[in-house]
């Protein structure tokens, strides 16, 4: 079995993304719920991070939240990626969104340290239920776009996390500093009640739930599809290496713990009147809201060179490699605030290219009835690389490593992926011109 056949896309610039909203209402849906459910998100997970670190006072606990907040999804992937190419995705999406609000109102049940056996609980529940979702969110992109426009849709969706990032970091930090912990709860709560009305409204076709035979419970612990799934990414070498381009984003992980404590102990903001908690709370989140900039303007820069051939996606990913690895390296040695900020921009406008460019390549290159299983597979992969790089820089940082010489080794590991991603793009170049 061949993969689909290459795109060609339609031109990139802010017009274009116009266009697509104003002409798509499906993608329009699918967008606005993306914007107010990741807002309410980081929103979230500052409040939570920022608690945990008020309560313990350890990094270990963060980086704890961190792995239950991302390995859950590596353990349950197989299942995830069934359910996602045997029952409607739209119904997948809305049932998740709704089970998380429901999660995330329990949070407001957390009075004291002797409770943080129930944030962990609900950490790994909301989990599980972001396992399914965002299978199906990327899964069904090429079935409400035109093939000429998913470049073009996961840019638009890429930016988007972004902008969501800087503004619901920046905007999480003044909100619980202001309005306290419980508000961001409830705003978080209410933005996954927006997000399934949302989806609710979306009409498409989803060809691989259209064989009319009925999900039963034994196809959850029916290993067959699994098998089957892997057969079909082993057949495809280049589908087969783009599975693990996020399993290479090694710095994913330990910035979410390495944030939370260099915002505390080295980046505080000290404003007249504002508590020590609250100005440390404020300094992670503009660290974060650097991160969310540099993010957005990763893809959005280089998709109008890049977006049309599969050889500029994977030698993009090369340059986000190492844009990546130059930005945590510097970060260590960064002295003042405003050098940290640029320097985490550098990092994450690598990272985010990764990201986005290889779920581009696997949008192109998987066929409809396999694509929640290689999206179940890319996402289970990325997020054993998180939850393994945020369990260690957590670790070191307690063992009294200090969190910008974490930074630093983090940055200098991410050179190993990019030369593994160089010799394969190359490998796969020359069994072309071969065959």
């Amino acid at each position: 079995m061949e993969p689909p056949p290459e795109l060609e896309v339609t031109s990139l610039s802010f017009a274009s993304y116009a266009r697509l909203l104003r002409g798509n209402t499906n993608f329009r849906r699918l967008w606005s719920a993306q914007v107010v459910s990741e807002i309410g998100d980081w929103f979230y997970t500052l409040a939570i991070y920022n608690l945990l670190l008020q309560l313990t006072g350890r990094a270990g606990s963060v980086a704890l939240a961190l792995v239950l907040g991302v390995l859950p999804q590596t353990l349950i992937g197989p299942t995830t990626g069934v359910v996602n190419d045997r029952l409607r995705r739209k119904q997948v999406m809305i049932a998740a969104d709704l089970g998380r609000t429901l999660i995330v109102l329990c949070m407001l049940l957390i009075r004291s340290r002797s409770e943080l056996w129930l944030i962990y609980t609900l950490l790994v529940a909301e989990t599980l239920l972001a396992a399914f979702f965002e299978p199906a969110r990327n899964s069904v992109i090429p079935n409400i776009v035109e093939r000429e426009k998913v470049v073009l849709a996961n840019t638009l969706a890429s930016t988007t996390w972004s902008v969501n990032l800087m503004v619901g970091a920046t905007l999480g930090g003044v909100v619980a500093a202001l309005l306290g912990r419980n508000a961001v709860f409830l705003l978080n709560a209410l933005s996954f009640v927006i997000s399934a009305v949302l989806i609710w409204g979306m009409h498409f076709s989803e060809p691989h739930a259209d064989s009319g035979r009925p999900f039963r419970a034994q196809e959850l612990v029916d290993f067959s599809p699994v098998l089957e799934g892997i057969r079909y990414v082993r057949s495809h070498a280049r589908l087969r290496t783009t599975v693990f381009a996020k399993f290479g984003n090694l710095i994913v992980g330990p910035s979410w713990v390495l944030f939370t404590v260099m915002g505390q102990k080295e980046f505080a903001v000290h404003w007249h009147g504002l508590s020590l908690e609250r100005g440390a709370f404020l300094g992670m989140s503009l660290l974060l809201g650097a991160r969310g900039l540099g993010a957005l303007l990763g893809p959005l820069l280089t998709a109008p060179w890049a977006g049309q051939w599969k050889h500029r996606l994977e030698g993009a990913i090369f340059w986000g490699y190492l844009g990546a690895a130059a930005g945590y390296t510097l970060l260590g040695v960064s002295g003042r605030f405003w050098q940290a900020c640029l320097c985490v921009m550098l990092a994450h406008f690598g990272s985010s290219i990764v990201w986005v460019f290889s779920t581009t390549l696997l949008q192109m290159q998987s066929d409809d009835k396999f694509r929640g299983r290689v999206f179940a597979a890319d996402l289970g992969l990325c997020m054993l690389t998180i939850a393994v790089g945020a369990y260690l820089a957590g670790r070191f940082v307690d063992w009294g490593f200090a969190a910008r010489h974490v930074a630093s080794v983090a940055g200098m590991l991410m050179l190993i992926p990019a030369a593994v991603w160089g010799l394969a793009m190359r490998r796969n170049s020359e069994n072309r011109v071969i065959g």
